[in-house]
This record gives C-alpha cells, structure tokens and sequence, in this order.
C-alpha cells in the first residue's frame, strides 16, 4: 500500500504528534512543580490522547470558542473541516489561572499528563450544547446527564504533552494512528475496512466482518473502543480476551489487524459516525461498517429511541466523500440452520427457518441463567468467557434505588424489603440518605451541585457494593433526573432498580413528624426560602423507573413484596421452595 493512500485528508501530510521526547521532554516535566494544575476527567483523558496522537487530526488542542460555536452549530471547525461534534475541556474558573499562562493537566492519580498554555476561557451552556449536539436534553442519553457535572467554562490552548495515559492491560494491542498505518501498509492492500465494536463479537459479527473485508477486496482492522462507551457494556477486558482469541482462531492473519481505540464515545448516533469515520481515515481506513443504530444509546426517557435505526448509515453516505471513508452498510443479520448460512433480513428464501437472538435474550435468558450461548449464536471461546464474567443473576449485585418525597413511605418500605430479601438469603446494604448526610456526604449543603454530588457518592458507593456481588438499597429523595441517571451509569443499567415511591406531597406534609415541611412553607412567607424539595425546590419524577410504589393507601409490606416479585422475575433472587 502506497503512503499516499494512508495520509489524512485531516491531518495533511503530518498527523499531529503532541508527544514530547528526550530532553524536551524532561525540560517540561521539571517547570510543572511551579505551575498550577487542575485534574481532567476520564472523558478528558481520552480526548486529550486522541488529540495528541493524531487520531482526532487536524484538531491539536481543545476547541477554542470559534470552532466550539461552529461545530455546534454547522458541525464545522472554523476553517471549514468537516467536524461533527465538540470535543472541549472543562474547568472551574476558580482553579485557573490568568490567560496567557501555563497551567498543567493532571489525571486523577495526579499524574502529570500535558502542559497548556492558556489561551482562551469562554463559557458554555449544557442544555444549548445537548439540543446542538445530541439533538436532546432527555437525561436518558448519558451525554446529557454526564455534562450536568461539568466545568462551568471551556478552557483552549497549545499543549505540550509529557506522558501519554498508562495502560497495563494489552499493551501489545495499544498503537498510535501511526502504528496502525505502518501495520496496514506492510500488508499491501489498498483498501482498509474498520469495525467499530463496544461489544462482544458473536458469529454474527465476525460474518459481516469478513463478508465487508471480501466486498472491498482488502484489509479488516478490528478497532473496539476501550475509552468509555455505553454505561452497562460489557466490560473492556472481557471483550477484548474475546476480540483475541476469535483473531487468533479464526480470521486470516495476512488482512487482520486487532487494535484497541481510547476513544470516550457520545452515543451521538448520526454525527458520531462521522467522527468514528474521521478517526479511522487518520488510522489508515477508507471503509468503515455501518450498522443499524450505530453509536445510538437507545432509547428516551418516552421509550422512543434517541435516533433513527438507518440515521447513521444516511448520515455516512451524505458525506463519505468529503471523509474520505465509504461507509458499508449492513442490516441484521439471521441464522438459516437448515443452510447453515447467515443472511441478511432481505435475503431470507420464502417459507425458511430462521433463528436469532436478541441483546435482551442473551442477557435474560442465558447469561443471567448460567446458560452457554448456542455454537450457532457465538463461538465456544466467547460463549466460555462470557459465562466465567457473567455469574447466573441470582448471584449477581443489584442496586435498588428508592426516589421519593421527604416522608414518601422510603424508609418504612424498605425496612420489610430488608427482612425479605434476607429471608431469599442475599445480603444486603443499606444506603440511607439521613444517615449518608451524617458520615459520607458531611458538611455538604442543600444546593443544586451540593445535592447532585450527595447522590453520585452514594451512587458510587453503591456501585462498588453492586460489583462486588452485593444488594445495596439505597433510599434518598434523589430530586433531580440527571444525577439519578449518572448513579444509574456508576451501578451498571443492567444492575439498577429506580423505585418511586409516588405519594402526594399533601399526604407527605400530614406524616411530616418534624415539622419540615410546615418550616419550609413558613420560610418562603418570611421570604428566606430553604430550598426544601416539594415547596421551593423541584423534585424531578423519573419518567421510566423500574417500579412505581403508592406511598398512601398500601402498607409497606405490600410494596416491598411488589418488588420481591420483580426482583424474582427479573431473576435477582430465586422462587422460594
């Protein structure tokens, strides 16, 4: 494969390279001591190393305000490149320092990653960016509820980048744009295919694989996302021990190339496909598949999906020449055993036999059960890692989430559903929000961010009990949509029950022993409100929770065996004999 055809048609003749080496390097790494220094997130961390490797090229930096705006609203950097999404950094203005100086960008171990000198502040708007964006404000997608937690401005500048994030898994599957480019032009085809995956590969996916690599007449890269993808996935090493062992076993050596990609995904559906094409053009691709509802995050708090199944596909064509990367398509794939051959929908012969599995059903009905996945469905490697992963459900953690109004029947509700569940036999943890204000979340206020930042500790909380195999009740108001939802991405979706208790705040105020909530009206009267939720602040009802309690007119005990029920048929604790 001749250079030429590898080069970026966003990167020019040169991907960018922010790396610093040598003495430069140790020159840099020596003035950080002195400079101020402010900590990035995960979702920082990987746009920041997309950014300095190239795979973002041609953007070198964090987006300035002008390009920022453009994007936004044209999905255009400010020069006219095509761009679909903003890729920005956030900060408080409280931690930076003045304009024109250096500040150092560290990661959550404190680690020293980059050095920038700060050329721009400018301030944003979450709801402006999610509408623009993400065409939605729905805290569902897990954009929207994430960006609630953000800096309140957008910082931009050069950066001089020390140390790339350090890995200890795969490492021999971690390679820059450059890398993969050298890879694929030793291999000498002149067309390269990528699959983006942030899932298992079943026979499905390793079909269509070979069948876009065969239809192209070239090389596959087998590209997952190991950055941040959907909350809930499967986790990055199970998939990648899967990824390795189906190339090892089954693809042709000679025109496959696996390597992992640190990407932070949107879950942008339609534009985020243009930037996973973008990406690949800088790693070397001119193909990339494009399936059903790719990069989509599935569906809004209505039920409706965020994105059209065929939206990203669409999107591809309208400008894959300007990418410079052709999208191949591909429809839903189903087994004919009497042919032993998969087809697409389109294609089924009249009258055949066809068998196929959902997501839900293999969830539900065989990993949560112990159940191997069918040889027809999957791969005996991948049916046996996922079955070592995923532990039958019964044994499973699970997080129940109790929302509610102050004096909504939380407490007493879960009190009989602490005594049933461990009657089933499952331990369990108790996350109370009176007692967490007392020890984990002290001296927080009653303030939107202090509010916000009570419930992700509990949701972190829970979430590590959840991992470990545990049963974590956790019952606090929770008022607002978007930090339930991101303790709903801390725990795992698969392992979270929203539980709301919906009682009237009339009959809340009338069991009120404290008098809080006569003091909160009273308050408002003197004109010094308290921000007490259900009389001067907002409580947000979940639109879609798992199950919905009456707090008045059932006892609890009533209540508590609704959720048992649940819980038994969602197979989170077994029939009693």
């Amino acid at each position: 494969m001749s250079k030429a055809k590898l080069i970026s048609p966003y990167g020019g003749k040169k991907l960018v390279n922010l790396v610093l080496t040598g003495k430069e390097r140790e020159e840099q790494l020596a003035r950080t001591s002195k400079l101020s220094s402010i900590k990035i997130t995960m979702r920082n961390l990987c746009d920041l190393e997309l950014i300095a490797t190239g795979a973002f090229s041609p953007l070198d930096r964090f987006m300035g305000k002008a390009d920022y705006e453009r994007v936004l609203h044209e999905m255009r950097l400010g020069d006219g490149t095509l761009f679909p999404l903003p890729i920005t950094l956030t900060a408080d203005p409280k931690d930076l320092p003045t304009v024109g100086e250096d500040i150092v960008l560290r990661n959550t171990n404190n680690d020293v990653i980059a050095i920038m000198t700060l050329d721009e502040v400018y301030h944003w708007d979450a709801e402006t960016e999610a509408s623009l964006a993400y065409g939605s404000t729905d805290a569902k997608h897990p954009m929207v509820s994430e960006m609630a937690r953000w800096g309140k401005v957008c910082i931009s500048g050069p950066m001089k980048v020390i140390n790339l994030p350090k890995y200890h898994d795969f490492k021999e599957l971690r390679r820059t744009p450059a890398e993969v480019r050298e890879l694929l032009e030793k291999m000498g085809n002149d067309n390269v295919v990528a699959f983006q995956t942030r899932n298992p590969l079943h026979r499905i996916h390793e079909e269509l694989t070979k069948r876009a690599a065969e239809e192209v007449g070239g090389s596959l890269l087998i590209h997952p996302v190991v950055g941040m993808t959907k909350p809930g996935d499967v986790d990055h090493f199970t998939r990648v021990r899967i990824y390795k062992a189906l190339v090892e076993k089954y693809y042709d050596k000679n025109k496959t190339v696996l390597s992992l990609l640190p990407l932070a995904m949107r879950m942008a559906g339609p534009k985020e496909v243009l930037l996973h094409a973008i990406i690949r053009r800088n790693y070397g691709v001119n193909h990339l598949i494009v399936g059903r509802d790719h990069a989509g995050p599935g569906k809004d708090s209505s039920g409706k999906p965020f994105y059209g199944p065929y939206d990203a596909q669409e999107n591809m064509r309208k400008y894959e020449h300007e990418l410079g990367v052709k999208a191949i398509p591909f429809e839903e794939l189903v087994y004919l055993p009497d042919e032993d051959r998969y087809v697409e929908n389109k294609d089924i012969p009249a009258g055949a036999k066809i068998l196929n599995i959902s997501g839900t059903q293999v969830r539900d009905d065989y990993l949560a059960k112990g159940k191997l996945l069918p040889e027809w469905f999957t791969r005996p490697e991948t049916a046996e890692i996922l079955r070592q992963m995923y532990p039958p459900r019964h044994t499973q953690g699970v997080c129940l989430w109790f929302t509610g109004l102050s004096g909504s029947g939380k407490t007493a509700t879960t009190e009989v559903l602490t005594a049933l569940l461990l009657e089933r036999g499952r331990e369990i943890s108790i996350l109370d929000g009176d007692v967490v204000r007392t020890h984990l979340s002290k001296g927080l206020g009653f303030s939107k961010e202090d509010r916000d930042t009570n419930i992700l500790r509990i949701g972190f909380v829970a979430g590590e009990i959840v991992h470990a195999g545990g049963v974590v009740i956790c019952a606090a108001i929770s008022p607002y949509r978007s930090a339930r939802e991101e303790a709903r991405k801390m725990v795992g979706a698969d392992n979270f029950v929203m539980i709301y208790m919906d009682t009237p705040v009339e009959v809340c105020e009338q069991r009120d022993v404290k008098g809080l909530y006569a003091k909160a009206r009273q308050a408002v009267i003197d004109g010094k409100p308290m921000g007490f939720t259900g009389v001067d602040d907002p409580y947000e009802p979940p639109i879609d929770p798992e199950i919905t309690l009456q707090g008045s007119g059932v006892t609890p005990e009533e209540n508590a065996r609704k959720v048992i029920d649940y819980l038994e048929a969602q197979g989170f604790v077994l029939p009693q004999q």
